[in-house]
């Protein structure tokens, strides 16, 4: 799939879909004597055949089916996805969903794979599209630094999001500090509404974050934490505006 080759009012759904099923099988249905020609019997054994009424067949005995299951569809928030931003030269990133947090052991061992994570649950973030703050982390100068040129990013730039057959277009809206050193800070960066904890959220959001080394190398903080993740990182905020669906 190439997102950042479809122009942004018109993404067509270039996603592939993930439906899985069961198909159920019916029973075998036997039918029933009929009144003018007895059923023959197995050698040896007796069968017994119940009269029809005058002018009438034998019903057939009801047909029994198996129910249909099916392995219901994946949320939004636990399924794969890729990322797109073509202002940025950036196509089809992986992105790997995870029960955690940001930048926690298990979504910096995601990172060092070379693709982004997006911890959900207690504290983490929504899926794509859902209401909330879809939260999305990724390497700038390690693991081939797939995020290296989002700084540069704009105010009323397009990212693609494509997942479950659909793609989402978010459109950047701000641009946010986050340091590791203050948990006020981070809980600003991972609340549902980025930037206001404990506010109710009412539109699908996003925060794609990547490190700033480079900018805290400048101004001489060369804090580290037990990671190796510099004390501040750049967070892009964008707000859903177009869904694409096949």
């Amino acid at each position: 799939m190439r997102l950042s080759r479809i122009a942004p009012a018109a993404v067509a759904g270039v996603v592939a879909a993930f439906v899985v099923g069961c198909a159920g099988a019916a029973a075998d249905g036997a039918a029933g004597p009929s009144a003018a020609s007895p059923v023959a019997a197995p050698s040896s054994v007796p069968v017994q055949t119940a009269p029809a009424e005058a002018g009438s067949a034998a019903a057939a005995p009801p047909v029994s089916a198996t129910p249909v299951s099916a392995t219901p569809e994946p949320e939004p928030r636990t399924a794969p996805a890729v990322l797109s931003i073509p202002a940025i030269g950036l196509e089809d990133l992986r992105v790997v969903p995870y029960e955690g947090t940001t930048d926690d052991w298990p979504g910096t061992r995601i990172q060092n794979r070379g693709v982004a994570a997006s911890p959900y649950g207690e504290h983490g973030g929504v899926g794509p599209g859902e209401i909330g703050n879809y939260l999305v982390t990724a390497h700038r100068l390690s693991a081939g630094g797939p995020l290296r040129d989002l700084p540069s990013l704009d105010k009323g730039e397009s990212v693609f999001v494509g997942a479950g057959g659909s793609v989402y277009e978010y459109v950047i809206t701000e641009t946010r500090q986050t340091s590791f050193r203050s948990e006020r800070s981070l809980a600003e960066q991972r609340a549902e509404v980025p930037g206001r904890p404990g506010e109710r959220p009412t539109k699908a959001m996003i925060t794609i974050s990547t490190c700033a080394t480079p900018e805290d190398d400048a101004a001489g903080n060369f804090w580290r934490d037990d990671k190796g993740n510099p004390e501040h990182r750049i967070d892009k905020i964008g707000v859903l505006r177009d869904v694409t669906r096949p």
